[in-house]
């Protein structure tokens, strides 16, 4: 019998010393990368904030737009970086070990920064990708990782840089395990992503950055209720299909121009005359302000059309930032002015159509159920995973990266391994 138990011990910890090594090797990673990729990311967030601020304060800047792009295009042209894939860059970082560096992450800052300083309409949780995938990337080649250990690196300094920015880490460490190749997880890069994810969280909260905050009215659990809930759905599967056609179109139509700078400076004077036909600023930068009184107020009806047309115009001429903040600032006040007609709460609206356009567009329907939780609370759960699982559904093969791949069929238990950008 001792014989017998000593051996069974032998061979527990043979078995156990291989997993307990990895684990204490990416608990201790993960926590310095989301110290790190946390103030990392308070200071984007901050530098990006306080452009925002600047502007409101001066109104007048924004005619510099077109200005700022000729800068950021020749940023690029200096860096070597003229022909940027963008977020899609960041899929291929983790899919193929497509190598990044600092100097793609320096150059996104900066970006990003002037874009959102001179009142281009675009997001911060883009850059904060790109900003995180970079630094992952560089860092996992110079410690000398392998190939696997890679590629959790890139994911986890994902994770803790969207965290730190938009203050979600729950959300943030299951979107960068669930984008890349929708249909299934990376489930061996958990723990670096959730634990890099809630660290950066903490700093940037630390540091008195706030984020997203808003109380919705949720009526009561009913079979007509889901049924609205149902609709919701529907209709932002649909407004997916426009904004990422919208977004194919754009680029099409932006690069019959083939001189950069003209490129850049043609969409910066558009977003302008745009500016002064709508007679604010409310469109432009992140739109942080309109997605939070849009849960308390419907706004003007076509705002989500607007922020659409601004958006693309925006990232299209080459501009930087993100599509993801617009993205939330299309859905709730989509879901806001819609509420109105299928008689449920505008804060409701706003929620659903929020977290069901971001399933719609990114294909990832568990990130989108977790960010609903996230900012509205367990009660949006019900609703949120039904809408969620409509977009999902009716969205098709459609989305925001054409470098993502959708392993398995939306509606058969087939493997299909399809990329957003093959054509049909």
């Amino acid at each position: 019998m001792k014989k017998i138990l000593k051996k069974l011990s032998a061979e527990i910890r043979q078995e156990e010393i291989p997993e307990s090594k990895s684990f204490l090797k990416w608990l201790i990673i993960g926590s310095v990368s989301g110290i790190i990729i946390g103030l990392i990311g308070t200071l984007f967030h901050f530098c990006s904030s306080s452009g925002e601020f600047f502007r409101s304060e001066h109104q007048w800047i924004i005619f510099l737009l077109p200005v700022s792009g000729l800068a950021i295009t020749f940023l690029y042209h200096f860096l070597s970086y003229s022909h940027d894939k963008g977020t899609n860059l960041v899929l291929l970082a983790v899919r193929d070990n497509t190598n990044m560096g600092f100097r793609h992450a320096a150059s996104i800052f900066a970006a990003a920064v002037i874009t959102h300083i001179f009142g281009g309409s675009s997001g911060r949780e883009g850059a904060s990708l790109q900003i995180g995938a970079s630094i992952g990337s560089y860092c996992g080649r110079h410690l000398g990782f392998d190939d696997d250990d890679r590629r959790i690196m890139t994911m986890c300094c994902m994770s803790a840089m969207f965290a730190a920015v938009f203050g979600t880490p729950v959300t943030a460490a299951l979107f960068s395990m669930e984008v890349i190749s929708v249909g299934i997880f990376y489930y061996s890069a958990i723990v670096p992503c959730v634990v890099s994810a809630l660290i950066a969280s903490y700093i940037s909260s630390f540091f008195g950055i706030s984020h997203i905050c808003a109380d919705v009215i949720f009526p009561e659990i009913s079979p007509v209720n889901y049924l609205k809930t149902i609709l919701l759905g529907v209709l932002c599967a649909a407004l997916s299909w426009i904004f990422c056609i919208s977004m194919v179109y754009g680029l099409k139509t932006f690069r019959k121009i083939k001189n950069h700078y003209l490129r850049v400076f043609v969409g910066g004077s558009a977003v302008v005359l745009l500016t002064l036909l709508v007679g604010n600023q409310d469109y432009n930068g992140t739109g942080g302000e309109m997605i939070v009184s849009a849960f308390t107020e419907r706004p003007f009806a076509a705002a989500f059309l607007i922020k659409l047309i601004f958006t693309v115009i925006t990232l299209c001429s080459g501009f930087k930032g993100g599509e993801i903040f617009p993205v939330f600032f299309i859905g709730a006040t989509f879901g806001s002015v819609i509420s109105r007609f299928i008689g449920v709460d505008c804060s409701f609206g706003a929620a659903i159509c929020m977290a069901a356009l971001f399933c719609g567009v990114t294909n990832c329907p568990i990130a989108s159920i977790l960010l609903s939780v996230e900012l509205f609370g367990g009660e949006s759960i019900i609703y949120c995973v039904l809408a969620c699982a409509v977009s999902y559904m009716i969205s098709g093969y459609r989305g925001l990266y054409s470098e993502q791949k959708i392993l398995y069929s939306k509606i058969k238990t087939r493997y299909i391994n399809k990329r957003i950008g093959d054509k049909k």
